[in-house]
């Protein structure tokens, strides 16, 4: 796992760059704020309940959460699962609200 900054997806995002993010938050938090990723709830991760995202295993993945402790572990979890090249948003939401807002 790496990280990866809300610079760092953002710009990407901006320059048209698809991107494959996930979001390990759970549904009431995605439905208040996202950034257009995947809903998959962390809890889901760990039940290996990752159909929706298993065509990914060889791309990069961007996991996402509030604050970047629960993507990282989701990140840990992909690995384990044979995900190549899984990275974790630095400060997660929280950190991208206060870079670029609402």
């Amino acid at each position: 796992m790496e990280n990866i900054t809300v610079e760092e997806v953002k710009r990407r995002m901006d320059a048209g760059e698809e991107l494959h993010l996930v979001d390990v938050r759970e549904p009431y938090e995605n439905a208040d704020f996202n950034i257009g990723g995947t809903l998959l709830p962390l809890g889901q991760i760990q039940g290996m309940q990752i159909e929706e995202i298993e065509d990914l295993k060889d791309k990069e993945v961007i996991l996402y959460c509030r604050s970047g402790n629960r993507s990282g572990q989701a990140a840990m979890f992909l690995e384990m699962m044979g995900f190549e090249n899984t990275k974790n948003l630095v400060g997660g939401i929280v950190a991208w609200q206060e870079k670029f807002g609402k």
